[in-house]
C-alpha cells in the first residue's frame, strides 16, 4: 500500500528522466554544495594567511596591527558566511586589495616621511644602547670561551647565521643578533671534544661554506649580560666584556678606558659628545618637518636637489614635445592620399612600440658605448656619451624620442582621421593656404583629441625610472658627490638616497616622493583646466 501510494503521488517522468523543472533544482543543490565547499576552503586559506602575517606582529609586539588583522579575519567571516549583505560580498574583496595596495604604503611613505628612518636608525633606543654595547666589546682574561659551529636558518647562502655553540662542559646554546639561549641536548649531535656536528632547525655549515660567510659571521654579535660574544675564526668564540656602558640614570654612555661620554640627544636620534660628534648607533625618532626643510635649505642637498628638478622638467618637456611633434609630422605624412604603401610604411614605424621597452633601453646603451657602440662608429665620432654630463642627457633624450615617438604616431592617426576634411577644404576656398588652415583649424581640433595623452605623457616621463637607470644609470656623477648624477630624474636620485651604497635615507627619500607627487598632481591640474579651455573650440 506504501509503494503504491507513492507512486501515485510522485512527479509523472519523460521517457525514463526527471522532468526539467527537477532537474534544474537538482543542478542547483550541487552547484550550491560545491560553491560552499569552496567558500570554506577559501575563507580557510584567509585564516591560515591571518595566522600566518600574526606572528611577525606577535613577536615585535604590535598589538595594534594584531587587533587589525583580527578584526578584518572576523569582518571576512561575517560577511561570507551570512546569506545576506550580498553588495559587501563583491565589494569587500577589493576595497581591502585598495586598502593594502594602495593605502597602506601611501600612508607608510608619509608618515616615514617625518622621520629619521635610515642606516643607523632603523630600531628603537633600546636597540642602539645594545648595538653600542656589544660592539665595544673587547676580550677579557679569563673570560668564557666556547667552541663554535655555525648554523643557518634556511637557505645556506643567504639564511641568518646563528652560533651553536658548546662551553667547556659541552652544555650547547644557540647565539643570534637577539642573545643566547640554551639547547636541548636531545636535539643537537656533538662529537666527543663537545663541538656541535647537527642540530634541529639549523643548517651546520662545513668549512668552506662558512668561509663564504665570513662577512655574516664576523659581524654577527651575540649580546649578553656581562657584553657579547664574538666569533673568533669559524670554530672558537668567546665572551667579552663591553667597554661601553650606558647609565639610565644621567642617559649617557660611557667609555671604560678612555673616559669618554656620550649624552642622549632624543631630537636627532644620536648619542653625542660635547663637540657634536656623535656614535653611528641610533634609533627613530620623529623629526617633524626637516626632511622636507633640509631638502630646500641643507646646503649639500639643496645645490643638488634644485639641479635634479630642472633637469627633471626638462627632461620631461622635451620627451613630451618632441615626440608630439615627430610623431605628428610622421602621422601628416601618412595620412596623406597621395602617399602609396601605407600600411606597410604604419607596420614598420610601430615597430619601436612593440618591442621589449627594457631590451631596447639596454641595446641603446650598448650602442652609445664609446669603444664600440654602434654610433661613434656610425658617425665616425669619439664622443664619450656617459662621460659627459651634456651628452649623456642628450642620449637619454634621443633613446626617448625613438622609443616614445610611435605612440604619438598612432595618438595623431586617430585624431587626424577624426577631424571633418570639409572644414581644411572651406578653408581652402576661402583662400587660406595649407600652413594657415593647420595652424588655425586642425592644430587646436588635434588638440582637444590629444591634450589629456599629453599630459599623462608629462607626468609618465617625470617619474621615468627605467628610462634613466637603465640607460646612463644617472651619470655621469660629480667628484666630490656620487650620489647624483647628470641625467639623474628625482626619482632615480629618491631611489640612489633610499637603497644606494652610500647609506640609505628613507625618511629623506620619502619627502621628496611626497614632493614629486605635488608636483606632479600640480601640472596635471594645470594641464586638465587648461584642456577644459580647449574643449570649448568645439
Amino acid at each position: 500500500m506504501a509503494q503504491q501510494s507513492a507512486s501515485t503521488t510522485s512527479t509523472p517522468t519523460q521517457g525514463g528522466r526527471p522532468p526539467k523543472k527537477q532537474r534544474l533544482s537538482v543542478a542547483s543543490k550541487r552547484g550550491s554544495t560545491l560553491g560552499t565547499i569552496v567558500k570554506i576552503m577559501l575563507l580557510g586559506v584567509v585564516a591560515a594567511i591571518a595566522v600566518f602575517s600574526m606572528l611577525p606582529l606577535i613577536d615585535r609586539r604590535n598589538w595594534l596591527g594584531v587587533i587589525l588583522v583580527v578584526l578584518t579575519t572576523a569582518a571576512l567571516f561575517y560577511i561570507y558566511l551570512t546569506p545576506k549583505l550580498i553588495p559587501a560580498k563583491y565589494l569587500v574583496v577589493g576595497t581591502l586589495f585598495l586598502a593594502i595596495f594602495q593605502v597602506l604604503p601611501i600612508v607608510y611613505t608619509i608618515t616615514t616621511a617625518f622621520t629619521n628612518f635610515g642606516d643607523g636608525h632603523r630600531g628603537t633606543k633600546e636597540d642602539a644602547i645594545v648595538s653600542i654595547r656589544s660592539t665595544s666589546v673587547k676580550e677579557v682574561e679569563g673570560g668564557a670561551t666556547y667552541t663554535l659551529s655555525i648554523g643557518v636558518s634556511g637557505d645556506e647562502n643567504t639564511g641568518d647565521i646563528a652560533f651553536l655553540l658548546a662551553d667547556k662542559d659541552g652544555n650547547p646554546f644557540v647565539g643570534t643578533a637577539k642573545g643566547v639561549a640554551p639547547l636541548d641536548k636531545s636535539a643537537v649531535t656533538q662529537s666527543p671534544s663537545g663541538k656541535i656536528l647537527a642540530a634541529s632547525d639549523y643548517t651546520v655549515l662545513n668549512l668552506g661554506k662558512a668561509a663564504s660567510r665570513q662577512a655574516d659571521i664576523t659581524a654577527l654579535v651575540v649580546p649578553t649580560d656581562n657584553g657579547a660574544i664574538i666569533a673568533k675564526g669559524v670554530s672558537s668564540a668567546f665572551e667579552g666584556g663591553a667597554t661601553r656602558k650606558y647609565d639610565a640614570a644621567t642617559d649617557t654612555i660611557t667609555d671604560s678606558i678612555s673616559g669618554q661620554t656620550w649624552a642622549a640627544d632624543d631630537t636627532d636620534g644620536y648619542f653625542k659628545d660635547a663637540k657634536g660628534a656623535f656614535l653611528p648607533q641610533g634609533w627613530q625618532v620623529n623629526v617633524g618637518l626637516k626632511n622636507f626643510v633640509d631638502v630646500f635649505t641643507n646646503p649639500s642637498i639643496a645645490k643638488y636637489f634644485l639641479q635634479v628638478i630642472l633637469w627633471n622638467f626638462a627632461f620631461a618637456l622635451l620627451v613630451m614635445a618632441s615626440t608630439f611633434a615627430l610623431g605628428l609630422g610622421v602621422a601628416m605624412v601618412m595620412n596623406s592620399d597621395k602617399l602609396r604603401g601605407r600600411k606597410i610604411y604604419r607596420s614598420i614605424l610601430i615597430l619601436p612600440y612593440a618591442m621589449p621597452g627594457f631590451a631596447m633601453l639596454l641595446l641603446w646603451r650598448d650602442m652609445f658605448n664609446t669603444d664600440y657602440g654602434l654610433i661613434n662608429k656610425l658617425f665616425g665620432t669619439d664622443i664619450d656619451w656617459f662621460g659627459n654630463p651634456w651628452a649623456a642627457r642628450a642620449a637619454v633624450l634621443i633613446v626617448q624620442l625613438w622609443m616614445g615617438y610611435p605612440y604619438m604616431f598612432l595618438v595623431c592617426t586617430g585624431a587626424l582621421q577624426s577631424i571633418p576634411s570639409d572644414l581644411v577644404e572651406a578653408a581652402g576656398v576661402d583662400g587660406a593656404k595649407p600652413f594657415y588652415a593647420f595652424r588655425t583649424i586642425t592644430f587646436p581640433l588635434l588638440l582637444v583629441a590629444v591634450a589629456p595623452l599629453l599630459i599623462a605623457t608629462f607626468a609618465f616621463n617625470f617619474n621615468n625610472f627605467g628610462a634613466i637607470y637603465l640607460v646612463s644609470g644617472g651619470g655621469p656623477f660629480p667628484a666630490d658627490n656620487p650620489t647624483v648624477g647628470a641625467t639623474d630624474l628625482l626619482i632615480s636620485y629618491t631611489y640612489r638616497l633610499a637603497f644606494g651604497g652610500q647609506g640609505a635615507q628613507y625618511g629623506l627619500a620619502a619627502a621628496i616622493s611626497i614632493l614629486i607627487f605635488i608636483i606632479v598632481a600640480a601640472v596635471s591640474f594645470i594641464g586638465f583646466k587648461r584642456t577644459k579651455a580647449l574643449e570649448e573650440i568645439n
